[in-house]
């Protein structure tokens, strides 16, 4: 991973090495739609780090906050809609379902979920 850390567009809690990550935003989150990680990309806790990573070809992503929490939801089963269901009850009084939505549209555009 490369020296100096970011944090992708909107504070999502994703960190990468390098220049900042642009997002477009690409396609409307919906309550309906199953989100799981792309076949390439694992998510995986480094405990020399005490942090969460994704590990995909050529690249490691760092995340932070409670991105992974979100990711780890991920899975192809749970919808949207469960998932900010799940979310808000870990995490009573926090507007999880704006966030977690603006996150997913994130990670999406850049590929790292489907």
């Amino acid at each position: 991973m490369s020296g100096g850390a970011e944090t992708a567009p909107g504070g999502t809690g994703v960190v990468t090495g390098g220049a900042e990550t642009a997002s477009s935003g690409t396609g409307v989150v919906t309550g309906e739609w199953r989100p799981a990680l792309a076949p390439a990309i694992i998510l995986r806790h480094d405990p020399v780090r005490g942090a969460d990573l994704l590990v995909m070809p050529e690249r490691i992503v760092l995340l932070k906050g409670e991105a992974a929490a979100v990711l780890r939801l991920c899975d192809g089963a749970r919808t949207v809609a469960e998932i900010v269901g799940e979310l808000r009850d870990g995490f009573p009084g926090a507007p999880v379902a704006d966030d977690v939505a603006e996150f997913l549209g994130q990670v999406r555009a850049e590929g790292w979920v489907r």
